[in-house]
């Protein structure tokens, strides 16, 4: 299945939802305000989802003379890619993703921490996998992903403070009402991670061709492992499929049953197959 059939799936069920949500929390009423709410969220989702979801993490641009910069553009070159913007993020937890809505509107972030920890062989591992996601046009399904999960979470969240729309005499169900409120944000996340899983490893093996070798993406991975145990970066759930590896504070606990990422170890294992003659 092509990434714009997905992506306009995506946004269908996520239109469905907000529906539902309308519907379980004000009627007739509610679900015309569902509906407006989800064609809002749908435009924004696909022409700024990538500016959403870079100021959600605080991320400032760095110019051509920075590392990360430097390195990006030999790489876009290599992939005969246009030239995505470059972003770091004021984390110290080590992690990077690209976002953008297709490869000439792209952009790729690395948090502090990513830069400070890894080489500039095992930074070239990870930021060819980002790649990799721009090249086979993965951005534009895991940004819009992102943006319409973060409003369908928010939107459960704010059922919690105000209820619903109907009063008693209009039949309101609270049982329907609460499942709307704790089902709505785990339906998002299992969305994302029906669609993310595949296409890790698909980065990865792309962005080994890409560098020239899984062997920096490999050391990356284990450094990466160990590292974001030690310093997990809070990040919110509605994007954790967009890292190249789950924030440690989303993979543990309930959470990691909506895990966006094949283990480290796995993914490390189809690497280290590529890299035998």
């Amino acid at each position: 299945m092509s990434n714009t059939i997905k992506t306009a799936l995506l946004l269908g069920v996520m239109s469905a939802l907000f529906l539902f949500i309308g519907e379980a929390l004000g009627g007739a009423q509610g679900l015309v305000l569902g509906f407006l709410f989800a064609v809002g969220t749908n435009v924004a989702s696909y022409w700024f989802s990538d500016k959403i979801v870079l100021r959600m993490y605080n991320a400032q641009e760095v110019g051509p003379d920075h590392r990360l910069t430097r390195i990006v553009s030999g790489l876009a070159a290599r992939a005969g890619l246009p030239m995505p913007r470059c972003y770091v993020i004021p984390q110290p937890s080590p992690n990077a993703f690209a976002t953008g809505r297709n490869p000439e509107h792209a952009a790729v972030a690395a948090t502090e921490g990513i830069l400070k920890i890894l080489d500039d062989r095992e930074l070239e591992g990870v930021l060819s996998h980002e790649l990799a996601h721009v090249k086979h046009r993965d951005i534009l399904i895991s940004s819009v992903a992102a943006t319409l999960a973060a409003a369908v979470m928010m939107t459960s969240r704010f059922a919690m403070f105000f209820g619903g729309g109907r009063d008693d005499r209009e039949g309101q169900n609270p049982i329907a009402l609460l499942a709307t409120i704790i089902l709505a944000p785990i339906a998002a996340l299992l969305i994302q991670t029906a669609i993310s899983r595949s296409r890790e490893y698909d980065a990865d093996a792309g962005g080994a061709e890409i560098a020239g070798s899984p062997l920096g993406l490999v050391s990356a991975l284990k450094k990466l492992e160990v590292a974001s145990q030690a310093v997990p970066l809070d990040a919110n759930p509605a994007t954790a499929h967009m890292f190249i590896v789950t924030p440690r504070s989303i993979s543990t606990g309930l959470m990691s049953l909506f895990s966006t990422h094949p283990p480290t170890a796995q993914r490390i294992q189809a690497l280290l197959q590529l890299a035998r003659p």
